[in-house]
């Protein structure tokens, strides 16, 4: 996304400094055995509770959607118990600070944390809310739920520690055109990767992995043949895989482990909207023997202490010009429920965002919240 908002506000353009009101998404069905539906949410108006000490009041800019947040929705999952008919439903988000009772969160500054579906929240910094601050201004504020947030923190640590890259090392993307997916061959091919292959849902997407993030071929798993392709495209197989589908996805792939392969488990999409009471059941796990190799998930909130070194990574990888970064982003509040249908169906290109004010990036220019 081009930072080419005005950093002209007019006085009717700017926002209530002390709001009244909180617009949310509510749960209000749960999608049991079928796809998400925009029915499973309702639109409400609550008052927003005074604050108290240690309390922060916080005015969203940017949500996310995950490929969890349906587990959320049904048992829990990341860690989460699951949410109550009429409860906010969860999302990562980045905002502004509008009025605090806590020292360490002043009025002004950028967090990105967890926020929910609705235009304000209210946090007191603890260890569940994940609040961190928004240091760089390098790149657009909505990177802080994207390539320079927990998402893009996913994509490097993954690799980089997870997946140990080694330089001439041949990787494997499946979801490369997702959020996380977006940015791992820029990463790889910055830390010396012979070879980086993507695999996606359409053409549009393999298009835009190999012309705009530094995938050097791409497969359609919808319509090309993945076994013949992996074998085509990786004739010696892969010392990398970075898996974030599952299934029968991973299952092809671990035919074309090189010896001492590693295969890093960030995400199972394509079993999210199966049957939860029996998951995709590996035919091929025994190669992982045969190739001396390794299969390892993670759970990116146990590496937060590797954040920062992160994002100073990535953040001189975009100032080097050695990392774009692609953003799908609808338009308010209300498009919320769109936007996590669009990520389920695969229509997304890019991660998938939601601008919900509209002006965000202005923000970073003249912040009327900002104090001295």
């Amino acid at each position: 996304m081009n930072d080419t908002t005005s950093t002209a506000m007019t006085k009717t353009d700017r926002p209530a400094l002390t709001p009244a009101f909180n617009r949310r998404w509510v749960l209000a069905d749960r999608p049991t055995g079928r796809e998400v539906r925009e029915s499973d949410f309702a639109l409400d108006t609550q008052p927003i509770p005074g604050l108290r000490d240690g309390e922060f009041l916080v005015r969203t800019l940017y949500l996310s959607v995950a490929p969890v947040m349906r587990q959320y929705m049904l048992q829990g999952g990341a860690g989460e118990r699951p949410l109550q008919f009429g409860e906010v439903m969860r999302g990562r988000g980045v905002g502004v600070v509008v009025a605090s009772r806590n020292p360490r969160f002043a009025p002004g500054e950028f967090v990105q944390g967890k926020l929910g579906w609705q235009e304000y929240s209210v946090s007191d910094g603890s260890p569940y809310f994940m609040m961190y601050k928004i240091e760089q201004r390098i790149a657009p504020l909505s990177t802080g739920i994207g390539v320079l947030g927990v998402t893009g923190f996913t994509s490097y640590l993954g690799l980089m520690h997870i997946g140990q890259l080694q330089r001439g090392d041949r990787v494997l993307v499946s979801g490369a055109a997702g959020g996380v997916g977006s940015s791992v061959a820029q990463i790889a091919k910055h830390h010396g990767a012979s070879r980086v292959v993507g695999i996606a849902g359409s053409a549009e997407k393999c298009r835009m992995l190999v012309e705009r993030l530094g995938y050097d071929a791409a497969i359609d798993y919808r319509r090309e043949d993945l076994q013949t392709r992996l074998g085509e495209l990786l004739p010696e197989g892969f010392d990398v895989m970075f898996d974030n589908v599952g299934g029968e996805t991973l299952d092809t792939a671990l035919l074309h482990l090189r010896m001492d392969a590693r295969v890093v488990l960030c995400g199972r999409i394509s079993e999210y909207l199966g049957d939860e009471e029996q998951p995709y059941a590996l035919r091929n796990y025994q190669r992982l023997h045969k190739r001396y190799a390794s299969l390892r998930g993670f759970f990116i909130y146990r590496l937060e202490s590797m954040f920062p070194q992160a994002e100073r990574a990535m953040a001189e990888m975009i100032h080097a010009g050695a990392l774009t970064h692609a953003e799908d982003v609808l338009e308010g509040l209300e498009r919320m429920p769109e936007a996590l249908i669009r990520l389920y169906s695969g229509a997304n290109r890019g991660k998938q965002l939601v601008r919900v004010d509209p002006q965000a990036e202005t923000y970073r220019h003249h912040n009327p919240w900002m104090t001295v």
